[in-house]
């Protein structure tokens, strides 16, 4: 039970999740609470239903409640997983059914002044509910467990299990790396530093520009790939910062593609500019299962996903951000893919989708054992 289908790395998880579930043990459906968005059809591809709702962002109805109440006395399920805040709450007031509801957090809490206002009621009901209605509290970084905990979320159901990564799919590609860079323009002189990710402000991509602006006084042969959900030419904030930052056309604008896994394999080096509200990103790990080292703000879990493997710099400050990304210039190019090399093993160790799936598995098989369903 979700909010919405957008792409996300949340909703992205959950594909990830209902593509590898045991089929055998498992048949799962998705209720999302708005729309089917990009990430439904892809989903029902895998011969998984997925219901929606129809409500506004931020505009909860009881039309839509009303369905919902509907739909779980004729799906019956033996567990309700929540996924993201919203999508707990809704899973929550099913819990009349008998079903065994757990909860998924999908973000780090640095404080509620960034949410929007109906998220921080949704965040402090939150915390009053968890002693109650969830069996368990699941969430994808340890960060945001203690940040939640700290908030007054119920310590004694809480869990972790971190996002994870198809190493088959995201995989060093030498040939993607010399596709994306002739569709760019791009000689394979040129070092491509990238960030991935939605248009939003937590993904802070003013803090990137500007210390991408900084970098580019020393070295003009860098070019600066963004992608992503509104990050494109239609996006007026965005052109007017990189208006500001002087860098014209060093920054490509590529919006958003499903040939992820390509562009990661294309970069010199990947990055993580945010600000804020990062639990686990996934985009770390889909450049690191590419081999590419990260340099990452020290948001959510960011810092031990990269570990020892790149760099890890304070958040909005963007004279690290770039002295950060000089430092693996200076490395030179085979040091840097030493390090490559080291991050897509640690995820590989760390974070492999079969291994993270299997925890939800055992997780959900133990719940509904114990809640005899």
């Amino acid at each position: 039970m979700i909010t919405g289908l957008s792409t996300g790395g949340a909703e992205m998880m959950l594909l990830k999740l209902c593509s590898k579930l045991d089929r055998c043990r498992f048949t799962p459906t998705v209720i999302s609470l708005s729309d089917k968005g990009m990430i439904g059809p892809r989903i029902e591809a895998l011969g998984i239903t997925v219901f929606t709702l129809g409500m506004r962002p931020n505009y909860p109805s009881l039309t839509g409640w009303l369905r919902l109440g509907k739909l779980i006395s004729i799906l019956r399920p033996n567990l309700i997983q929540g996924w993201m805040y919203h999508g707990n709450l809704a899973a929550s007031l099913t819990a009349g059914s008998g079903s065994p509801v757990v909860w998924g957090i999908r973000q780090s809490l640095y404080g509620l002044e960034k949410e929007r206002v109906l998220t921080r009621w949704v965040i402090r009901l939150g915390a009053v509910m968890s002693r109650r209605y969830p069996r368990a509290i699941l969430y994808n970084s340890r960060t945001s467990a203690q940040q939640h905990e700290a908030f007054g979320f119920d310590t004694s159901r809480s869990c972790n299990i971190p996002n994870g990564f198809d190493t088959e799919v995201f995989h060093p590609d030498e040939y993607a790396r010399i596709s994306v860079r002739q569709e760019l323009g791009l000689g394979d002189n040129i070092v491509l530093i990238g960030l991935i990710g939605r248009y939003h402000p937590m993904k802070d991509h003013r803090n990137f520009l500007n210390a991408a602006a900084l970098l580019g006084k020393e070295f003009p042969d860098v070019r600066f790939l963004l992608a992503g959900g509104g990050v494109d030419a239609k996006n007026s904030a965005l052109g007017a910062m990189i208006a500001e930052s002087g860098l014209g056309d060093r920054v490509l604008l590529l919006g958003e593609r499903k040939d992820i896994p390509q562009l990661n394999a294309a970069l010199d080096i990947a990055s993580s500019a945010s600000a804020w509200g990062e639990g686990f990103a996934n985009v770390i790990g889909e450049a690191m299962s590419c081999g590419v080292p990260c340099v990452v703000t020290d948001v959510g879990d960011s810092a031990w996903i990269v570990g020892n493997t790149g760099k890890v710099v304070p958040r909005s400050d963007p004279v690290a951000l770039a002295m950060a990304w000089k430092s693996l210039i200076m490395l030179g190019r085979d040091e840097c893919q030493a390090l490559g090399i080291l991050a897509r093993q640690r995820v590989i160790e760390k974070f492999s989708l079969e291994s993270v799936v299997k925890q939800y598995e055992d997780l959900y098989e133990g719940l509904i054992a114990r809640a005899g369903m």
